[in-house]
């Protein structure tokens, strides 16, 4: 269950048609892509690698809103309507990316409809996703929650192992407790109890699913 996202979509075409205007960057682990209020100068196309999206609470508490993965595209909402970044960008683990400067990439989705409407279903889709992880995540028991959580990450960074999926965790427990709207201590104590009941393992940096209608019954 591979990440899809803008960049799959594009046909080769297409993809040159970006490329063309584009610089390809890596960036580590802990870079800082973009920060929240900074005016939008650069679209990135992630070819691998994983970043965290992050917004500033009025108190200073630092949220998790969202991680994208390869395939995906961010900056997109700066360069349609120039508006300063709406949230921090950071890199979990070795990035490779196309860097589109903002105002190329505007100017490439008003000549060819067609990547204009890959970039469309892109945000469309992320809107149900928002919707769907307010009614999922932000309600029910802890168990829900985190087996909600688990769910979304198998079928978005799954990887089939024989009747297992391997998820590679984009993040800390602390990360994921914070995007489950849950403590650190109740994420911790809820997967320990799916370790218990063998519905998955876990070790260093990702989780194994074992059985995944199990998942899908406590999510319910």
């Amino acid at each position: 269950m591979e990440t899809t996202g803008f960049w799959p979509a594009l046909s080769a075409a297409e993809r040159g048609k970006v490329a063309e205007l584009a610089v390809r960057r890596t960036y580590r682990r802990g870079d800082v892509v973009c920060h929240e209020g900074d005016h939008a100068a650069v679209v990135v196309l992630l070819l691998s690698g994983h970043v965290r999206i992050t917004n500033a609470t009025s108190d200073g508490r630092e949220v998790v809103v969202a991680v994208r993965g390869t395939g995906d595209v961010v900056g997109e909402l700066g360069a349609i309507d120039g508006q300063p970044r709406s949230a921090t960008v950071e890199a979990l683990d070795e990035v490779e990316a196309l860097v589109v400067p903002a105002a190329r990439f505007a100017a490439l989705c008003r000549r060819e409809a067609s990547i204009s409407w890959v970039l469309l279903l892109v945000l469309a889709a992320r809107l149900r996703d928002v919707g769907r992880q307010r009614s999922d995540i932000g309600g029910g028991s802890i168990a829900r929650r985190v087996a909600v959580q688990l769910m979304q990450l198998a079928v978005e960074q799954g990887v089939r192992a024989g009747d297992d999926i391997v998820v590679a965790i984009p993040g800390t427990q602390a990360e994921l407790a914070m995007t489950a709207a849950i403590s650190r201590e109740s994420w911790a104590r809820a997967t320990r109890g799916l370790r218990r009941d063998g519905v998955i393992s876990t070790s260093r940096g990702r989780v194994v699913i074992h059985r995944m209608e199990d998942l899908r019954r406590l999510a319910r």
